[in-house]
């Protein structure tokens, strides 16, 4: 009995070693696996930070030299040193919100049928022409808007507009001046073109996340396939379609090869959309790589940190937006 109890006793403690040696093993990955994973995440942080500080380096002389101003003037003459960011600013503005404006509803649409309405045996094949979209580069669809789109736009649909909506009070003088087939609405239509395939993923993505349970009750109840999509779908998944719009309108901002090749790249305002113009993205595309003055160079980062800036403001009003939603569904 008493050897038997002791190899007993020896192999409770082996086990009790074994088992303390296993838990240290799980707390040393544990560890490694939290502080490599932090590192990670750190890195982004790191890498933003780096980016900030670089752009706002490289805009300070430039702040320096013409002050807040840099902002709100309309100058910008490489050859006598004097630049003014408003034209970019406003030729950034005017095609992304444009584009946001047609693309939003175009990929709601999509993204409302391939879920919803779309027979099983299209749903496939549509989804992956939307996504192949997506995957076209900028450039491409540049080649496409100024070889293909732009002359058909100026022979054919830039007329028709002058000629109706052009005569209308206050909005016409949006639809005036000559129709040369490039311009801002030219630029604000090929973005638009590039950022359905994004927002119509994201969209038809979180849809098919709501629980068919939910749906089928409300068809039970007698409500319509829009009163499902509303009161049900939109409700359940509004935090990915802002989301997706985000991403569609973050893309708008910041794309330049599309804009640069139909924007015209003009330093010039005008109310009329048919206008060539200018954004902070054409401008730094087309100016960075020959400018020769340290000023020159300096107001480009500033373009630069301006659109940084703009890009953090859309987000950050994105973020406020689904916050007051969260909190009004809070009080009900």
């Amino acid at each position: 009995m008493n050897t038997a109890t002791a190899a007993l006793t020896a192999a409770e403690h082996a086990a009790t070693q074994a088992m303390h040696r296993t838990m240290r093993n799980q707390r040393i990955q544990d560890f490694f696996f939290h502080k490599t994973t932090m590192l990670f995440a750190l890195s982004v942080l790191a890498v933003l930070l780096g980016i900030i500080i670089s752009l706002m380096v490289g805009a300070w002389p430039a702040f320096k030299e013409f002050g807040p101003a840099f902002i709100t003037t309309v100058e910008w003459d490489p050859v006598n040193d004097k630049y003014g960011a408003l034209i970019a600013i406003v030729g950034t503005l005017a095609t992304s919100g444009i584009a946001l404006l047609i693309a939003f509803p175009v990929s709601f649409g999509i993204a409302l049928f391939l879920t919803e309405i779309c027979p099983a045996g299209l749903r496939r094949p549509l989804g992956t022409a939307v996504e192949l979209l997506a995957g076209v580069p900028s450039i491409i669809y540049g080649m496409w808007g100024l070889f293909v789109f732009a002359p058909l736009f100026g022979d054919y649909v830039q007329p028709l507009l002058k000629n109706t909506i052009g005569h209308l009070p206050i909005i016409g003088q949006f639809f005036s001046g000559p129709t040369m087939g490039i311009g801002i609405l030219t630029a604000a239509l090929i973005l638009a073109v590039m950022i359905i395939p994004f927002i119509s993923s994201v969209m038809r993505d979180v849809f098919e996340i709501v629980p068919a349970v939910l749906k089928e009750s409300a068809y039970g109840l007698g409500c319509t396939r829009w009163e499902v999509v509303r009161k049900i779908v939109l409700p359940y998944t509004k935090t990915g379609v802002v989301g997706g719009v985000m991403l569609g309108l973050g893309r708008a901002l910041g794309e330049t090869m599309a804009v640069t090749f139909v924007i015209g790249n003009a330093n010039k305002l005008s109310w009329s959309l048919f206008a060539a113009g200018n954004s902070i993205a054409s401008t730094l595309a087309n100016e960075f790589a020959e400018a020769d003055t340290p000023l020159h160079v300096s107001s480009l980062f500033a373009l630069a940190l301006i659109l940084f800036v703009i890009t953090f403001i859309v987000l950050s009003a994105a973020k406020l937006m689904l916050a007051g939603m969260s909190r009004k569904e809070g009080v009900k």
